[in-house]
C-alpha cells in the first residue's frame, strides 16, 4: 500500500471514531471505496455517512469483515392500532423500502409527514433518531412517538441529554454531539429537511453512520441551491405531492385572494421619494438587484459610502413604509368582521405589526418572544375556541402543530415561496364542510406587488 499500516492478518476491521469510520485492513489489501490513508492514525479513514454503501459493498463481494463501527440495536416496536396509514403514506413507506430505506418524502404541510416516519421506524426496527428544527418541535415529536410505540423517548437539546434507543433532538445539537454520538442510531429522520444542507447542520448527516435516512419536508426548494445536497445526504426524492393533488380529500379545500391597499398621501409622497433616492443609488452602481446576488451586492456596496448607508436608510425605509401601511389594519378589520365565526391566523413579517394587530383587535399574539408555557396556553385556548384570532410574525410557519383554523391573513411576509406555503398549509387541516382562505394584504403601487408575485411562484397559488 506504501504506507506503515497498523499490522493486521485478519479480515478488515471497521470502528467508529469522531464522526468518521476508521478502517484496518491487511497490507496489500485495497481500502474500500471513498477512503483516505490517514497518516495520523496509520489507517484508512472516511466520514461516517459511508458505513451502508462500505458494509453493503463487503457484503455483495462477499468479503469478510469486522463491524466495530456500528453501536444501534434493533428494536422490538409495533406502532398503537388507530394509525392507518392513507394511500399516499403507504406508498411513500414503499418507495423508501424501493431505495434502500433511504431518501426525501415532500408532502405539504397537514399531509401527514409524521405517520411516514413513524411507519418506516416500525418498518426497520432500528433505534432511531429524530432532527427536527425547533425545541417546540423536538416536544411535539417526543410526545407524538411515547404515544405511538408506547416508550420512553430520549431528548438531546434544550439542556436536557437523555439519549435514548429512540431519540428526538434539535439541528443544533445533532450537529455538535454527531461525532460522539453518530454510531447510536440506524434509522435518522430529517424533519423540515431543508435545512440540513446548510454548512454546519450537514455535518449531522456527514457524522452518522445510520444506514437507514428518510428526510420530510414540504418545500425543499433553497434559495442558494444546496437542496440538490439532500441526494447525498439523505437520499433521492422517493415521493412528492403539491398541496393542489390533495386539496379536497386529504386537505381542506381553499381559495387565496389579494387585497390591495393604497397608502395615504403622505404616506405615498415618503415612499416615492425614499424608493427613488434607493433606486438612484442602484442605478448609478448598476447593481442587477433582481439577479442572485444583486442585492447581497447592494448591501456590500452600501456600507462604503454615506452615499451608501443613506441609500440603505432609503431601502428600509420604503420597504417599512409598504409593509406597515394603517391602511392594512383597517382591511384586517374588515377581513375580522366578516369571519367572526371562524378561527384564524393573522401573519406578518415582523414583530411590531403582530403586536398592533394585537393592540387594534385585542387578540393574542405569539412571537418569538413568548414564553413556552404562555405559547402553549395560548394555542390551548386558540383550539378550544376561548381565543377565535391569533397574531402572529413567524413563530407559526413551520413545523408547530397549530389547532384548526380556516382563515389566514397575512398582513405582510417575505418574498420566500416557502414561508408563504407554509402558512397556507397552517389552515389545510380537513374537516367536514370546510373551506379554508387565505387573505394577502398588500401595498398597491409598491415593491410588497413585486414580493407578492415572487411568494406565490407556487403550484399551490396557480388555477
Amino acid at each position: 500500500m506504501g504506507h506503515d499500516a497498523r499490522e493486521r492478518t485478519g479480515p478488515p476491521r471497521l470502528t467508529f471514531r469522531a464522526g468518521t469510520l476508521e478502517l484496518e485492513a491487511p497490507p496489500g489489501e485495497a481500502p474500500a471505496a471513498g477512503f483516505a490513508w490517514d497518516d495520523r492514525t496509520a489507517c484508512w479513514r472516511a466520514p461516517a455517512a459511508r458505513y451502508a454503501e462500505t458494509v453493503l459493498g463487503w457484503h455483495r463481494a462477499g468479503v469478510p469483515y469486522e463491524d466495530r463501527a456500528r453501536a444501534f440495536e434493533e428494536l422490538a416496536v409495533r406502532l398503537a392500532p388507530g394509525r392507518a396509514p392513507r394511500d399516499y403514506q403507504r406508498e411513500a413507506l414503499d418507495a423508501w423500502r424501493r431505495a434502500g430505506g433511504r431518501g426525501v418524502v415532500v408532502l405539504p404541510t397537514g399531509a401527514g409527514k409524521t405517520l411516514v416516519a413513524l411507519l418506516a421506524i416500525e418498518d426497520r426496527r432500528r433505534s432511531a433518531l429524530v432532527v427536527a428544527p425547533t425545541l417546540d418541535l423536538v416536544r411535539q415529536w417526543c410526545d407524538e412517538l411515547e404515544r405511538a410505540f408506547g416508550v420512553p423517548v430520549g431528548v438531546i437539546g434544550g439542556g436536557t441529554h437523555e439519549p435514548r434507543p429512540i431519540t428526538v433532538t434539535t439541528y443544533d445539537s445533532a450537529y455538535l454531539h454527531m461525532e460522539h454520538l453518530g454510531a447510536r442510531w440506524g434509522l435518522i429522520v430529517f424533519d423540515e429537511c431543508h435545512h440540513l444542507p446548510s454548512e454546519s447542520y450537514a455535518l449531522a448527516a456527514e457524522f452518522s453512520l445510520a444506514p437507514y435516512r428518510l428526510g420530510l419536508t414540504a418545500t425543499p426548494e433553497r434559495a442558494d441551491g444546496r437542496d440538490a445536497e439532500l441526494l447525498r445526504l439523505i437520499g433521492p426524492y422517493v415521493l412528492r405531492r403539491e398541496i393542489r393533488e390533495l386539496s379536497g380529500e386529504f386537505l381542506a379545500p381553499y381559495d387565496t385572494r389579494r387585497v390591495a391597499v393604497e397608502l395615504g398621501p403622505a404616506e405615498r409622497e415618503e415612499y416615492e421619494a425614499e424608493r427613488a433616492l434607493y433606486r438612484a443609488f442602484v442605478q448609478r452602481h448598476r447593481i442587477p438587484i433582481a439577479s442572485p446576488g444583486g442585492f447581497s451586492r447592494f448591501l456590500m456596496l452600501s456600507t462604503r459610502s454615506d452615499e451608501g448607508r443613506r441609500a440603505h436608510r432609503a431601502y428600509r425605509r420604503q420597504r417599512e413604509l409598504a409593509l406597515n401601511a394603517p391602511a392594512k389594519l383597517d382591511a384586517v378589520g374588515e377581513l375580522l368582521e366578516r369571519h367572526a365565526a371562524e378561527r384564524t391566523l393573522v401573519f406578518s413579517e415582523h414583530n411590531a405589526l403582530a403586536y398592533a394587530v394585537a393592540r387594534r383587535f385585542l387578540v393574542p399574539v405569539i412571537s418569538h418572544q413568548t414564553p413556552v408555557r404562555e405559547r402553549s396556553a395560548l394555542l390551548g385556548g386558540f383550539a378550544s375556541g376561548e381565543y377565535g384570532v391569533l397574531a402572529t410574525s413567524k413563530v407559526l410557519n413551520e413545523g408547530v402543530d397549530v389547532p384548526d383554523a380556516s382563515v389566514a391573513i397575512v398582513v405582510s411576509g417575505s418574498g420566500s415561496t416557502r414561508e408563504h406555503v407554509q402558512r397556507l398549509g397552517r389552515i389545510l387541516r380537513p374537516r367536514a364542510g370546510k373551506r379554508a382562505i387565505l387573505y394577502e394584504i398588500v401595498s398597491a403601487s409598491t415593491g410588497e406587488t413585486r414580493t407578492s408575485e415572487r411568494r406565490r411562484d407556487h403550484d399551490a397559488y396557480r388555477g
